[in-house]
């Protein structure tokens, strides 16, 4: 975990004059947002459970229509003996038209539960500085807890 911290702090640290720029006003819906969003969460022999959280993160242009971002997240399984698990995440996509993003993600989960690295892509379409996504999340738990998995929409905002 120590390593996957120290990679993602390197990786803020290398992007960070990138992002002091100013907030994106061309309509590529790169720079600072947050969303909140819901789904549905399940795991192999357990039943689907609600789940509802909050993202903080920051995208930017690399060129060609194409992006990078990082993000931090907050999510509550809707069951009385579940807690708040926190994930840190790298995405990477493209801007498939003007107003749609598709992008890939990874990145670490951790809090109560079983920590472990999770996969996934999701599609965000952009209304001026409002936007939606569709997203999808795999994560490969540790100490042998199966594997989870997440279907999640959201609306947010980009500063």
């Amino acid at each position: 975990m120590r390593l996957v911290l120290f990679s993602l702090a390197a990786s803020l640290a290398v992007a960070a004059p990138a992002m002091a720029q100013s907030t994106d006003t061309t309509g590529t819906g790169n720079g600072a947002r947050v969303d909140v969003h819901g789904g549905l969460g399940w795991a192999d022999g357990r039943q689907v459970q609600g789940t509802v959280g909050a993202t903080v993160g920051y995208d930017v242009g690399t060129g060609g229509g194409t992006f990078v971002g990082l993000e931090e997240s907050v999510d509550k399984v809707l069951t009385s003996q579940d807690k708040t698990r926190f994930s840190t995440t790298a995405r990477f996509g493209a801007h498939v038209t003007p107003n749609n993003k598709l992008y890939g993600l990874a990145g670490y989960t951790y809090g109560s539960g079983p920590n472990g690295t999770h996969i996934g892509g999701g599609l965000e379409h952009t209304y001026g500085k409002y936007f939606t996504k569709v997203e999808y999340r795999h994560t490969f738990n540790e100490d042998g807890a199966r594997d989870s998995n997440a279907a999640l929409v959201g609306v947010g905002l980009r500063f």
